[in-house]
């Protein structure tokens, strides 16, 4: 009989108990209850032994080579089935075959016949429409011919009263040889008069294009001479416009040339003076003046040496007067 009861401790699988001493105690309680009984399945069976499992897959082995055997003529029959159904169905598609190109040759014919058939069909079409065309034409001008029969009788039976008159005409003139040249006469006037009437027709059509040309052409001379006079108008305008910016440059320009050329002469009247000096000072101490009048930079800077020399000469002598001044104070002290 299983326990039931839990174990109070464990070892590190889960299953075993730390205390056995109490292992028997808790047998007996649980011997004593009926609630927690099991009755585990099979409980009266000895369980499957190894001569047990070899017979049972003997079994099996022999059961599954009856099996196999059977199966082998199985395949064998259906081989040979399968080699027959294949020899029948080889001859059977060389029979289609055979039926197949037949019935195609039969085809192909029978689309030849049907091409060449239309072919014929719509050529008789194409050939009853000319016909029925040429018919209805031939119709046409059979029942034009009867209305125009119909309408010289009424016209020969409406005219013949004034065939006498045409008779009578041609008898009593000199001109006319017979009623057919008065006729042939009359109809070369009446040509004669619709040409004339065409012709002024297109004489006046000519003089109405003439007469619009020559409207457009005074229109478009018209609108040139106006457009001439505002480019001129428009020139004319430029033109005073330049000349008054050409006025105010010249004066622009002729301001700059006076400035130009007063400035000139202020730099050559300065070159003049730079060199007049700086020969003055070179005469003063008894030297030739090596530099020329171009050479401004050199002559100023001696200038400037001889100014600044010059400078503390007169410092010194301005010194030493006031010195002498001094002394000779002090003598006309000591003497008064």
């Amino acid at each position: 009989m299983p326990r039931h009861k839990p174990t109070l401790k464990t070892d590190v699988i889960g299953n075993l108990d730390l205390n056995p001493e109490e292992a028997v105690g808790e047998y007996l309680l649980s011997r004593q209850q009926e609630r927690y009984f099991v009755k585990p399945p099979n409980w009266d069976s000895a369980g499957d032994s190894i001569e047990m499992l070899y017979i049972a897959n003997a079994r099996e082995h022999d059961a599954m080579l009856v099996l196999q055997r059977q199966l082998l003529e199985d395949a064998q029959r259906q081989t040979e089935l399968n080699h027959q159904r294949i020899a029948q169905m080889y001859r059977m598609q060389e029979r289609l075959r055979k039926r197949f190109i037949e019935v195609n040759g039969f085809i192909k014919d029978c689309a030849d016949k049907k091409r060449t058939a239309e072919k014929i069909i719509r050529q008789e079409e194409a050939l009853h429409d000319e016909l029925s065309k040429c018919i209805d034409e031939f119709t046409k001008s059979i029942s034009e011919l009867n209305t125009f029969r119909h309408a010289l009788k009424e016209t020969v039976r409406q005219f013949q009263p004034y065939e006498r008159v045409l008779d009578d005409v041609v008898e009593k003139s000199d001109i006319f040889v017979s009623p057919r040249d008065c006729i042939d006469r009359c109809d070369a006037l009446m040509l004669a008069q619709v040409e004339i009437n065409e012709l002024e027709n297109k004489k006046l059509l000519e003089i109405e294009e003439m007469r619009q040309r020559m409207v457009k052409i005074t229109s478009e001379a018209a609108l040139t001479v106006l457009g001439l006079k505002n480019d001129l108008a428009k020139l004319e305008r430029s033109y005073n416009q330049a000349r008054a910016l050409g006025l105010k440059w010249e004066k622009t320009v002729s301001l700059c040339k006076d400035t130009i050329s007063n400035n000139d002469l202020d730099k050559d009247r300065a070159l003049d003076g730079i060199q007049i000096i700086y020969r003055m000072l070179c005469k003063r101490r008894d030297i030739d003046a090596p530099f020329h009048r171009r050479d401004v930079e050199k002559s100023v800077d001696f200038i400037k040496r001889e100014v600044e020399l010059l400078t503390l000469v007169l410092r010194e002598l301005e010194k030493g007067t006031h010195k002498g001044s001094k002394s000779v104070h002090q003598e006309g002290a000591l003497c008064g």
